[in-house]
């Protein structure tokens, strides 16, 4: 039996509810029920058994330097730059584009706090949905 022993992937954050909605919206993940605004933890999770919870966890610091480890995100659905275009309307940046003129690539975001994440294309665009 495979078993995945990663149960969270954690991110600092000065303020983790706030953080926590926004990657809410990138992986579908839900809060859990008694998560609310100033907790100190903010916990997402999925209904997929064996896949990690993103875990925000309030720090004192901001941010200061490039992230050793980021997340590669496919969406789903969609395309890749309708899925870039939602997260910078939820307060993204576009830190660098890596998007070709033949549609591979991929789009380098930070979060509302800095965090980096790439959004690839998603799974229809590479014929998988």
């Amino acid at each position: 039996m495979y078993y995945n022993p990663v149960r969270h992937i954690t991110f600092d954050a000065l303020d983790p509810y706030k953080v926590a909605e926004f990657w809410a919206s990138v992986t579908g993940y839900t809060m859990q029920e008694d998560d609310v605004e100033g907790d100190p933890e903010i916990l997402l999770t999925t209904d997929q058994p064996g896949v990690p919870g993103l875990l925000f966890v309030r720090v004192p610091d901001a941010k200061s330097v490039k992230n050793r480890v980021h997340l590669d995100i496919s969406p789903p659905t969609g395309t890749r730059d309708e899925t870039v275009a939602h997260l910078v309307g939820l307060g993204a940046r576009v830190l660098d584009d890596q998007r070709r003129p033949d549609g591979r690539g991929w789009v380098v975001l930070a979060d509302p706090e800095g965090n980096e994440l790439c959004i690839e294309r998603s799974a229809p665009e590479r014929g998988q949905g």
